[in-house]
């Protein structure tokens, strides 16, 4: 999507749909009046015979019939004007962006409003975001009907649109990564194998020029990776442990950001095998490990000055002959042993291997994403995911990243107390406890134990990876949502500043 940022009067920019963003009850903005008294007072009279709306989402279509350069002038709804925050702008971009395909049109044009509670630079990256996130289509593979029409251009324009032009360049390239994201996670698992994930992983990492490596299952078993070994044996398609390295001139020594996602392309549970319900969903579980890897493509385009070590552990958990088994005792690459007491808790221990080899690897501060356990859906729904972390101080750069983002998420405890949980009879620990108690909090506490010395935390993105049904916003249809990867490329550059 081209993005052209135009500084000075609405009415002579050219477009398919120029928006103005209208509260609820409606009442037209100051940037919109000098368009009613263009097109003759037609917006006023819309909004005294009820006809436009400002309920959040509501899209109100008038054609300007030559009184401006643009098409048609869109009034979108944004809701309480008081409650006024990004998301719901993303909503009304989103809404803006599909209503527009909708009626044939491929340029938006956005009036920057300069005396709300957001800046224009922050206007800028909610409008980015929706128009890009909005009309997604997670239908690739269907042969009928046509795929809803994506936006060529958005331009943003008013007053202060020249202070929004960084904002929604660097906008531009992370949510162009997102929705790759969203399609590596949509693909099905025929087609997406721990070897395509790696392909692809190859693929990014040449087009940005950053470094990359994998590991195949032979190499991964004699580096002493027993945890993800075993995860991986019960299935034909070999697993790989991909690595992606972003080492960029001037960026600071001290510090190397590590990012572990957790990527099981099909998860039937092993021997411990999941309800047929809505199984054809685990293609999913690979969502930490493609926002992990898509932020990293995201952050070298940017050309951030901050160092990354992207470690993304990819395998198959399924049932078969050689399928690990409940009652095995395996070894972790730190020496620890876990005794296997649940097949289906297989994401921690591939990232257990997966977090040692980076903190190994010199990373100093690190973050995992996993879809890790179905109590996060239960607690949290589709919108937050949670929040564990080890250092108070790191657990806050994160969460001002989620927020700025639109990646939310919610702190969660982390007491050794839950420790016990996961104490063995017969090993170091076990993978899950049989007492239906604080599961997203005690795999939290198992991660720990394979952390090593340094600032970590872990993000359980169940729920907010792949959606079951519409949020409501933005996100209008169901399937991946592309998490994490505005939230990382936004810490990245936090990091760098």
């Amino acid at each position: 999507m081209e993005i052209d940022v135009v500084q000075g009067a609405p009415e002579g920019v050219e477009a398919d749909v120029l928006v103005f963003p209208v509260p609820d009850p409606a009442a037209l903005p100051e940037t919109a009046r000098a368009l009613d008294s263009l097109v003759e007072g037609r917006l006023s009279h819309l909004v005294e015979d009820g006809e436009l709306k400002g309920e959040e989402g509501c899209i109100t279509l008038l054609h300007s019939e030559g009184r401006i350069a643009a098409h048609r002038i869109a009034a979108a709804g944004v809701g309480d004007g008081a409650l006024l925050d990004a998301d719901r702008l993303r909503t009304a971009a989103g809404a803006v962006a599909t209503r527009t395909g909708d009626v044939g049109g491929r340029s938006i044009a956005w009036i920057l409003g300069t005396d709300g509670s957001l800046s224009v630079a922050e206007q800028a990256r909610a409008i980015v975001d929706g128009t890009a996130i909005g009309p997604y289509e997670p239908g690739r593979w269907k042969t009928n009907g046509d795929p809803q029409p994506q936006i060529e251009r958005l331009v943003l324009c008013g007053d202060g649109a020249g202070d929004a032009a960084e904002e929604a360049w660097h906008a531009s390239v992370v949510v162009s990564w997102t929705n790759r994201c969203r399609d590596l996670v949509n693909a099905p698992p025929n087609e997406l194998t721990p070897a395509r994930l790696a392909e692809w992983a190859e693929e990014a990492a040449g087009e940005v020029g950053i470094g990359f490596e994998a590991l195949g299952p032979e190499e991964i078993r004699s580096a002493g990776m027993g945890a993800l070994t075993a995860v991986s044996q019960g299935s034909d398609n070999p697993p790989r442990l991909i690595t992606l390295r972003y080492e960029p001139e001037g960026a600071r020594r001290d510090l190397l950001l590590g990012l572990v996602g957790k990527a099981i392309t099909f998860d039937a549970g092993g021997l411990s095998l999941k309800p047929a319900l809505r199984m054809e969903e685990m293609k999913s579980d690979m969502g930490g490990g493609a926002a992990a890897l898509a932020a990293t493509g995201a952050i070298a385009q940017l050309g951030l000055p901050v160092r990354v070590l992207t470690v993304v552990p990819a395998c198959e958990n399924l049932p078969g002959g050689h399928a690990y088994r409940p009652g095995d005792i395996v070894t972790a690459l730190n020496g620890k042993t876990i005794e296997v007491t649940n097949t289906d808790a297989e994401g921690r221990l591939i990232l257990a291997d997966a977090l040692w080899h980076a903190r190994s690897s010199g990373a100093t501060h690190m973050l995992d994403l996993a879809t890790l356990t179905g109590a996060m859906v239960i607690a949290m729904g589709d919108y937050y995911a949670g929040l564990f972390a080890n250092d108070e101080s790191w657990a806050d750069e994160i969460e001002g990243a989620a927020e700025a983002s639109g990646d939310h998420v919610w702190r969660w405890p982390l007491h050794d107390t839950y420790k016990r949980y996961i104490e063995s009879t017969f090993a170091d620990m076990k993978n899950s406890s049989d007492y239906k108690q604080g599961s997203p909090i005690l795999a939290a506490r198992f991660l720990q134990e394979f952390v090593g010395e340094g600032p970590w935390a872990h993000l359980d993105i169940a729920g907010t990876a792949y959606l079951e049904r519409s949020r409501g916003d933005y996100y209008r249809g169901c399937g991946a949502t592309g998490f994490g990867v505005r939230l990382l490329a936004e810490l990245a550059r936090r990091l760098s500043s």
